[in-house]
């Protein structure tokens, strides 16, 4: 057996596999031969022969995908259709063949590959991972241009965990769970469409793993961990045994906390907090009752823009709405109007280059310049509002002054709604985020006038500290247990009880164990995380104290530095 090897990836979602592995390798546009042809109409017939094959072998994958994603994550894979018939994209190929006698397969090759650089030119990370899109699209046609199937991918039959250069959104698709225990790519990223389909159909992947795994060879043993990001190829007998261990432990533990979905999240001395989800589609409220969650605390509504080549209509986003506030059958669903910007584009918007677009033009800033966004949004959030406890959330506010702007254009609406006669419910709730230290400084202010606050300490952190999470040379300083960013959630709070108002926090803090104590000791009101942390932090909720939490909160605020904090907070855990 080969030595064990070690290789170091991104964990995008969890779980520790063990299993054979399964190296694919698709169709690749690079290795494709610049060549000319005598018979460019019969290279033209080829080729659109291929489009109408992938066409339709592009709609069974969407057939597939509404079934088991739902229709919000279909769209990825109808914009591939949607490339296709893109005259930019498909009627140079046709040129290329005609006008330049290149064969059918150069012309793919050299449109996708052209058309892929385009979009990995672009500043926006998000934009950049769509280049895969493009290039999945491509490699697809090129297969049929060959005259061969797509992926075999769906027609896995045993226990494997898929080894790839990359897999693309078709690609993920097709994956039947029943067989593939998780996959190892050398390239992606958290915001790509694959990690996010990944975590959808709750397969363990690790993404980014880099060119250790040209090492990896059919039928060797991997033992992977999504969380971690660890894949060890052929493993000894030892680690073997460990990852067992740790396999039966990681069941025995989900089976435990499926006890804690029907508690309420109540201290041993009887305070209780709300337990919400982040969502990013309406699918993702379906069901989530069942996981604990007692409201959504962040509906990111930005999916629903992102998904799609053009702006979604008022009517479209109240089906959306909708259907997210009928999923949670009365329970509260905070929707956070358009946060778009930053590392988040949309090429319709027309958005123009920024040479720091986090601290552009974006969210909130865009929305009040462009105010026919927002309204359109508000009104489908206000229709959507008879159907369930919706309430909304404006992100990136840095003063009172765009607050009131924003509430000003919510209460028009809400006015031209009601002389339309258009139902909607008597009382909604409008808050905003705290994710600028401006906001949190004046919070007091804010209270008086706001319904809520939800911390986001993602960007909070990011613009308390300075830091770009991003950036590998200064990532290490990236730390919500930094004192300042505790004393600005303390600050806010405060102001937030002082007034009679809540306070919930949407960022990753709040899905943390370790931050439990601290956050309930700073008297955090609604907690609001990933699906998949819900129950470990309802459990950690239960065995805790209350005054005892405010005790170790008050010893916090007083400390210098973040690792004094987890320091305290480890000694606390244990």
């Amino acid at each position: 057996m080969s030595r064990e090897l070690n290789i170091q990836g991104l964990g995008v979602s969890e779980g520790i596999k063990l299993g054979k592995a399964f190296v694919y390798s698709p169709v690749r546009l690079e290795d494709v031969k610049d060549r000319k042809t005598d018979a460019p109409d019969m290279e033209a017939g080829l080729l659109h022969t291929a489009k109408t094959q992938c066409l339709a072998d592009l709609d069974a994958l969407v057939a597939r995908a509404n079934d088991i994603l739902g229709e919000e994550k279909a769209v990825i894979l109808k914009g591939q259709v949607s490339m296709l018939n893109d005259p930019s994209f498909f009627p140079p190929m046709e040129q290329l063949i005609h006008k330049e006698k290149w064969t059918a397969e150069t012309a793919v090759r050299m449109v996708t590959l052209q058309t892929a650089s385009i979009f990995e030119s672009m500043p926006s990370e998000y934009i950049r991972e769509r280049a895969a899109d493009v290039r999945d699209v491509g490699s697809r046609l090129l297969s049929y241009v060959r005259g061969r199937q797509g992926s075999q991918l769906s027609d896995i039959q045993e226990e494997v965990i898929i080894v790839a250069d990359d897999l693309s959104p078709s690609d993920t698709v097709q994956l039947d769970k029943r067989y593939v225990l998780g996959f190892v790519t050398r390239i992606g990223g958290k915001t790509s469409h694959t990690a996010i389909l990944a975590n959808s159909l709750g397969i363990a992947a690790i993404l980014g793993a880099g060119n250790g795994i040209e090492q990896i060879k059919d039928g060797d043993m991997l033992a992977i961990d999504g969380a971690a990001g660890v894949c060890i190829v052929n493993p000894d007998t030892k680690t073997i045994e460990d990852t067992r261990e740790k396999m039966r432990l990681q069941e025995e533990s989900r089976q435990q906390l499926l006890a804690y979905a029907d508690k309420a999240a109540v201290t041993a001395d009887g305070f209780k907090v709300e337990i919400a989800a982040n969502i990013g589609t309406p699918d993702e409220a379906l069901g989530l009752l069942g996981t604990g969650a007692e409201a959504v605390g962040l509906y990111r509504t930005e999916f629903l823009f992102m998904s799609r080549s053009s702006m979604p209509d008022e009517e479209t986003q109240f089906q959306a709405y909708k259907s997210a506030a009928k999923a949670m059958q009365g329970c509260p669903v905070i929707i956070r109007t358009l946060d778009i910007g930053g590392d988040k584009e949309l090429p319709y918007l027309e958005l123009p280059h920024e040479l720091n677009p986090f601290l552009g033009y974006r969210a909130i800033r865009l929305c009040l310049d462009r105010p026919n966004l927002l309204v359109t949004q508000l009104r489908a959030i206000l229709r959507a509002s008879a159907y369930g406890n919706l309430k909304v959330m404006f992100p990136m506010i840095s003063g009172l002054e765009e607050w009131r702007k924003a509430k000003g254009i919510f209460e028009e609406v809400r006015e031209q709604l009601r002389l339309e006669g258009i139902p909607m419910a008597e009382k909604i709730e409008v808050g905003i985020m705290i994710e600028i230290p401006s906001a949190a400084l004046q919070a007091d202010r804010f209270a008086k006038e706001v319904d809520f606050f939800s911390i986001g300490t993602n960007d909070l952190v990011q613009y308390t500290l300075a830091v770009d999470r991003m950036n590998e040379k200064v990532s290490y300083l990236y730390d919500y247990f930094h004192p300042a960013v505790i004393r600005l959630i303390k600050q806010v709070i405060d102001a937030s009880d002082r007034y009679g108002k809540w306070t919930g926090m949407c960022g990753s803090m709040a899905g943390d164990p370790l931050a439990a104590p601290l956050l309930m000791g700073l008297g955090l009101h609604e907690w609001s995380m990933s699906p998949s942390a819900i129950q470990k932090i309802k459990r950690q909720i239960i065995n805790l104290n209350r005054s005892e939490c405010k005790e170790l909160a008050e010893r916090i605020l007083d400390m210098d530095t973040p690792a004094e904090v987890r320091a305290a907070l480890e000694a606390y855990q244990t």
